[in-house]
């Protein structure tokens, strides 16, 4: 089994930051690409940004320059620090990771998503 649990969510104004955690945790092998997700009411999920086992990071366009993804692979954490949040970044976040837990076996991992929220 491998569990995805985030942490770090909340209300926070207009312009204030936020740093979402994401730890895997189970039998694990390798963990290849970690990422965050965000889904607002009524829209579908997105993609906020990614991070390979390398470190080579992608971002969506929204977020570009605001948000920074980072991952630590010796506590198989990712993280995500959000500054300048803006009340369109309001959603529920969810973690992703593609994790191979052996050589042969290779799965798609979502943790239970955190809400934020950014309101005045």
């Amino acid at each position: 089994q491998v569990q995805l649990v985030e942490s770090g969510g909340g209300l926070v104004q207009p312009g204030g930051s936020l740093r979402l955690s994401c730890a895997a945790s189970g039998s694990i092998f390798r963990i290849n690409v970690m990422g965050w997700y965000r889904q607002a009411p009524g829209k579908q999920r997105e993609l906020v940004a990614t991070i390979t086992g390398g470190g080579s990071t992608n971002y969506a366009d929204s977020v570009e320059g605001r948000f920074t993804i980072s991952r630590d692979n010796a506590r198989n954490t990712v993280y995500l620090q959000m500054n300048s949040l803006k009340p369109e970044d309001t959603a529920a976040y969810y973690c992703n990771a593609d994790i191979s837990k052996s050589s042969r076996a290779r799965g798609n991992y979502w943790g239970q998503g955190t809400q934020v929220t950014v309101s005045s």
